[in-house]
């Protein structure tokens, strides 16, 4: 699972967290991106977001990965 802070008027990704490394059940990994992207998110003086899940349910990791990311500080 990949997430990303990005600027659209320029098209820049400004932050971004992965899951690649971590181990353990993927709903758990999710929520440790989530708490890995607000908290870059936070040290780039970033603390609103607009949440794009594309075409994907908000439910299961999506709804993990955003719930920590609320946990943690960051606004959508």
């Amino acid at each position: 699972m990949y997430a990303q802070v990005v600027d659209d008027t320029v098209g820049k990704v400004i932050v971004s967290a992965h899951d690649l490394k971590l181990s353990g059940p993927k709903s758990e990994r999710a929520a440790k991106v989530g708490e890995d992207i607000a908290k870059k998110a936070l040290a780039a003086s970033i603390k609103t977001v607009v949440f794009d899940r594309r075409s994907y349910k908000y439910h299961g990791r999506v709804k993990s990965l955003a719930d920590e990311a609320r946990k943690s500080g960051l606004e959508f």
